[in-house]
């Protein structure tokens, strides 16, 4: 799949998920979503190292599946984010990670 294509599905998904929940997306949302899911993989993080109460431990490839999860909800949510800024976030990659210029 495309980058572009990827982006549009999360865009999609995001605008059926807020119109289902009554939900304005907007900036403020996107961001506040963002450090949730940031939260939550810091917590999976923490569970997958085993730096958490014994009940919460998890088997390494089902807390490797956890963290993976969650890195997508932050992937997703930093589209989202990127989308309601106008930034092209392809481009914004490009530049900073692979043809630093």
């Amino acid at each position: 799949m495309e980058f572009k294509e990827l982006q549009e599905k999360v865009i999609k998904n995001t605008r059926d998920y807020c119109e289902k929940y009554d939900v304005e997306l907007d900036e403020d949302f996107a961001l506040f979503k963002l450090y949730e899911e940031v939260g939550e993989l810091a917590q999976d993080v923490l569970i997958h190292r085993k730096k958490c109460r014994p009940e919460k431990y998890l088997s390494t490839e089902k807390s490797k599946e956890e963290l993976g999860t969650e890195l997508a909800d932050v992937m997703g949510m930093i589209i989202v984010v990127s989308h309601l800024f106008d930034i092209d976030l392809e481009k914004a990659i490009d530049k900073k990670w692979i043809n630093k210029n």
